[in-house]
């Protein structure tokens, strides 16, 4: 399946791009964590939530198409 990649702040700097598209096999949210390890092994190191369509996702969570996203965490204010 395609699977939409969007990264914010700083997983976006890190990875250089905003968005991405990705052919993925698999079938756990933490599958697509992998192989973007894989990609960005600068990744492995920072603290992040994904998020599936929009909604918070665990890692142990079905991937059931569409968007991905990479969420850094953010101090509000």
């Amino acid at each position: 399946m395609r699977l939409n990649i969007k990264y914010f702040g700083l997983i976006a700097e890190l990875t250089s791009c905003s968005e991405e598209q990705l052919e993925f096999e698999g079938t756990k949210v933490e599958e697509v964590i992998e192989l973007l390890n894989t990609k960005y092994p600068d990744l492995k190191s920072k603290d992040f939530q994904v998020a599936q369509n929009r909604e918070i996702v665990s890692l142990k969570s079905p991937v059931t198409g569409g968007d991905i996203a990479l969420l850094p965490p953010f101090s509000g204010g």
